[in-house]
Formats: structure tokens, sequence, C-alpha cells
């Protein structure tokens, strides 16, 4: 999001107007703070919710960073379910935007100690439109971090990201 203001003046000898604009500061406040809970941060940036809490592969259900997820059900495409696996965190998604139909990526999951199988988790690109706060749900924490930022949550999967 990015905000300007806007000085308008009138010079009344020439009879034109001069308009001078100040662009807002890059560095905001929840950048000097860290506040990975706010949105105005890293605004030259691309930022990713992670949710702290009960996940869907975690061993023993034992609390862990992970991105809002869900089981594929019954749904009627893998979009549909990140769409409700979104929705089950933040309530109303009218200010978000599913970037495609198809997943940006995959990651197979090899087996552990609660699903004997490895499996595909999905990634899916959705944006942040016209907000600056979500009422976020479901979770014991979450943050808003930059891709450089997950590496801190997710060092095993580094390659990856």
């Amino acid at each position: 999001m990015y905000v300007m203001l806007l000085l308008c003046t009138f010079n009344e000898e020439k009879g034109d107007y001069q308009i001078d604009y100040v662009p807002a500061p890059r560095i905001t406040e929840a950048d000097k703070t860290n506040d990975r809970k706010s949105l105005q941060r890293a605004l030259d940036r691309r930022l990713y919710l992670l949710l702290y809490g009960d996940s869907n592969v975690a061993p023993s259900g034992k609390p862990m960073w992970h991105f809002p997820e869900k089981v594929y059900d019954s749904e009627e495409t893998l979009r549909k379910c990140a769409e409700s696996a979104l929705a089950s965190v933040l309530g109303d998604l009218s200010h978000t935007y599913f970037v495609g139909n198809a997943p940006m990526g995959h990651m197979v999951i090899q087996q552990m100690e609660n699903v004997p199988e490895p499996f595909k988790r999905f990634f899916f690109k959705s944006q942040v439109i016209d907000t600056n706060k979500f009422n976020i749900r479901k979770c014991k924490d979450f943050v808003w971090v930059t891709k450089d930022e997950l590496l801190e949550y997710f060092p095993e999967q580094a390659e990856f990201f």
C-alpha cells in the first residue's frame, strides 16, 4: 500500500496551480519495531502469513509454524480447498485475491509418525487487497514475514523456499 501526501498551492499572479507531493516514508513504525503482526512493514516486499498452532502434519499434535492449510477432502478443485483453508483463518475473503487456479508449487512430505505414506502439500498464492488488518483466528500466534524471514521458521526447507 502506498500513501502519498499532496500539497496544492494556487499562484494568484500566474493563475495556475502548483502541486508538490511528498511520498510517505518506506520505513514504517512496524519496520522500526520489527512488528511481524503488522502488514505495514517491508512495504517493498511480499509478506507471507504464517500461523503457529496445530498443523495437519505436526508430530504428536505439537504446535508448529505453518501456512494456512487444510487436508483436501471433497472440494471441487484444489483451489477451492485452498480458499477454504484461508477462509477458516481469515473468515471473509473479500480482501484477498487468488493468483490463478493452479498451485504455484508443491512439496513432497516424507513419512512422519502420524502419516504412514508420503504425501504432497500444494501451495497457492493469494494477495491481500485494500486492507491493513485481518482478524486472524484458529491459531496461537501468527506473523507476516518476508521470503528471507521464512527461513527462520522453516530452515529445513531452505532449498524449496
